[in-house]
């Protein structure tokens, strides 16, 4: 839960500045794709199965493409340069693994 507690941080900084903070569908969408991640983690890890569980870490493993695909939109509207780009991204594949290692784990 810190990679992505630490994603909402980062992001929450990054869409506060500059072009991002005036593009305020975009930057909602983003801050939201990301709490969605760690609260979805929260809400299923206190479930009662690890089949309730599995469906809460699937709607967090998309939450992690859609912040992708949000950031190759900001990229085009020049809110973010390609340095912060590619950290976004290579920190959402990297936690995108780590969910899809726990769903493994989970149905094995």
């Amino acid at each position: 839960m810190d990679k992505t507690r630490e994603l909402v941080r980062e992001l929450d900084k990054i869409t506060e500045c500059g072009k991002f903070k005036a593009d305020i569908i975009l930057k909602n969408q983003v801050n939201r794709a990301a709490l969605s991640i760690m609260l979805n983690i929260a809400e299923g890890f206190g479930r009662r199965s690890n089949k309730e569980f599995i469906n809460y870490l699937n709607i967090s493993h998309g939450s992690t493409s859609e912040i992708q695909s949000a950031m190759y939109v900001a990229l085009d509207r020049k809110h973010v340069d390609d340095n912060i780009f590619k950290d976004i991204y290579a920190k959402c594949s990297e936690i995108s693994r780590m969910i899809m290692g726990l769903i493994k784990y989970l149905r094995d």
